[in-house]
């Protein structure tokens, strides 16, 4: 796990590349790498790439980046710099030695090396892991980027037609300086309606996400080409296959106990956030069956929920207890909060309402000691465990057939908005005018504002153009199309909307704030492919380690993982607390993150 920053100036007649600004891109990212740092620039100075590195495999020198890989006469050939963990990587070094090939580590950085040489650009198909590649090669004289299917891990370009800059944050490359950093309208606009910034936007004109299972290839004096290797769509779209109970529930076990055990391979220790909910409590079972020692577990407790409900803790230190898990849990403290709030934003890549509870857990595995910490990320999305699994069909069913709703919903909700805005959330006005489809549904659902709320936060013509490039209805239909599966639909809205742009970017950003590790492995291909096919439940996942779950934690209502920032911010700062929910987080959220670009 790692940073990593490319400067490639691709145009025949383009200047030499800045190194200086190179460096200032990989210093941004410190954090992501505070076990050593590295460089290479090519003869002519048209490239350069640089690396940060969090040593989890191959702690050695040999596994540090960027690396080379030569020709039987010593001359160059290939060279990498790469952000992620191969979680096959020992199979397909295995796999390389037999065809002969030598290797002078045990690093996966090598291993990919060895498989773009053998296989080009098509190597992706052979990775299992979470990945961000930048591979130059020399023979082609091309750069090729690749990011892993499902986006766990970050990876932005700035392309301005003679220089393409890559790295592993967007702050990173604006502080490089030579950044188009105007606002675009998409990027603002969908970070108010979805509580993100969906890819392929950032904030910037100049920068653009390389999207979830994309590679990116670019030759010198050439455009750049991008390709799309994987679709969770197409995966949904499969017939699931009828088996019997037994049948399904072994199937179920061996999928998800061989993905964490491969999310376990380290060579530093990989500990567990565990809260009371099933998927990490599921996680902490499978990998309590996988590790000869104690497992490291941690638990977030808020000090206003203690007591409570929503107090995560008790049962926690109870699935502690059962799996044997050297276990800690954090307590936090609406003033710690403040405390570390302007760090919590500078840290906060691209603006998001959630990520503050992943940000603090691993502030207190980092202290502990932990580089990894395994994740129940993907759970509620691969199993159907959000309430939105119900309610997105129900309400897209109820009231879609009925013909004209949707212009009948703007007459409803210009009536209704003024008086639901003093009890709820205006955006229920529009409940007709977009209940009646599941792209609609889904934007109901998730969204924190809806369009015609967008210029109450920010400038109406900005929030317009906005609204037309983002085209958020239109890109959640083709989301599911071609998927028949009521819960297939709304598994691949919640994976490529909620989970890509949101979960996995936060834990990416906030725990490489700590130089932690975070994996997540109920979000690997191997398993969704498995899953696919399969009709289980949330309750089957939870139901599947070998020693049972405490009836409690499996009987437990689903409640979500409640973080009190409306409390902290109304006790300290009343100007953010006038609107419901996550509404006033939300602008104090964008007013603190485009404060400072960089």
């Amino acid at each position: 796990m790692c940073g990593l920053a490319v400067i490639y100036s691709y145009k025949i007649d383009g200047k030499p590349i800045d190194k200086g600004e190179l460096r200032r891109i990989s210093d941004r990212m410190n954090s992501r790498g505070p076990d050593g740092k590295g460089e290479w620039f090519s003869d002519n100075n048209k490239i350069g790439f640089a690396h940060r590195r969090l040593a989890i495999l191959d702690l050695s020198p040999a596994g540090s980046q960027p690396m080379q890989l030569r020709n039987s006469d010593e001359t160059l050939k290939l060279v990498i710099t790469y952000n992620g963990e191969i979680y096959n990587f020992k199979a397909l070094q295995d796999e390389l030695i037999a065809e002969g090939r030598r290797f002078k580590s045990n690093s996966d950085t090598e291993v990919l090396l060895h498989l773009y040489d053998r296989d080009g650009p098509d190597m992706v198909s052979k990775l299992r892991g979470m990945f961000a590649i930048a591979i130059w090669d020399i023979a082609n004289q091309a750069l090729f980027l690749a990011r892993d299917s499902f986006g766990i891990k970050p990876l932005y370009y700035s392309d301005n037609g003679n220089t393409i800059r890559v790295a592993s944050q967007v702050k990173a490359l604006v502080a490089g300086g030579n950044i188009d950093t105007s606002p675009t309208p998409a990027g603002h606009a969908g970070f108010f309606i979805f509580g993100y910034v969906p890819e392929p936007h950032t904030l910037f004109n100049g920068i653009k996400a390389l999207e979830a299972g994309s590679t990116l290839w670019i030759k010198y004096g050439e455009k750049a080409i991008i390709k799309k290797y994987f679709d969770v769509r197409s995966l949904l779209s499969i017939e699931r296959i009828n088996l019997s109970r037994t049948e399904t529930q072994v199937r179920l076990y061996e999928a998800l106990s061989d993905s964490v055990a491969k999310h376990l391979v380290s060579d530093v220790t990989v500990g567990v956030f565990l809260s009371a909910g099933l998927d990490s409590a599921t996680i902490t079972a499978l990998a309590s069956e996988h590790t000869n020692t104690n497992l490291k577990s941690m638990t977030l407790q808020f000090e206003e929920l203690v007591g409570s409900s929503m107090d995560e803790a008790p049962l926690a230190e109870k699935i502690s207890m059962l799996y044997n898990t050297s276990h800690q849990t954090r307590n936090l403290k609406g003033s710690e909060f403040h405390e570390e709030m302007d760090t919590l934003f500078k840290s906060m890549d691209q603006p998001s309402v959630d990520g503050v509870n992943t940000y603090f857990v691993s502030k207190e595995a980092s202290s502990i000691g932990l580089k990894v910490a395994l994740s129940g990320v993907g759970g509620d999305e691969l199993f159907g465990g959000y309430p939105s699994f119900q309610q997105i069909p129900q309400l897209a069913n109820s009231i879609g057939w009925i013909p004209g709703i949707s212009q009948f919903g703007k007459v409803a909700r210009y009536i209704s908005a003024p008086i639901l805005r003093t009890i709820t959330s205006p955006k229920y006005a529009s409940l007709f005018e977009f209940g009646g489809s599941y792209s609609g549904a889904y934007l109901l659902r998730r969204g924190l504002y809806l369009p015609w709320e967008l210029p109450n936060v920010m400038d109406p013509d900005f929030a317009k153009a906005g609204w037309e490039a983002l085209q958020p209805l239109i890109k959640l239909e083709q989301t599911i199309e071609g998927i028949l599966d009521e819960k297939a639909k709304v598994s691949a809205l919640e994976m490529t909307w909620y989970m890509k742009n949101q979960l996995l970017r936060d834990a990416d950003w906030a725990g490489m704030a700590h130089s932690l590790e975070i994996r997540t492995p109920f979000i690997d291909t191997n398993l969704f492919k498995q899953i696919a096919k399969l009709k289980v439940t949330k309750r089957d996942m939870a139901t599947s380690p070998k020693k049972s779950l405490p009836i409690d934690v499996l009987n437990r209502p689903k409640s979500g993982f409640h973080v009190p920032v409306r409390e902290w911010l109304a006790g300290k700062d009343q100007s953010f607390s006038n609107e419901r929910g996550l509404r006033g987080w939300a602008r104090r959220v964008y007013s603190e993150t485009t404060k400072n670009t960089a």
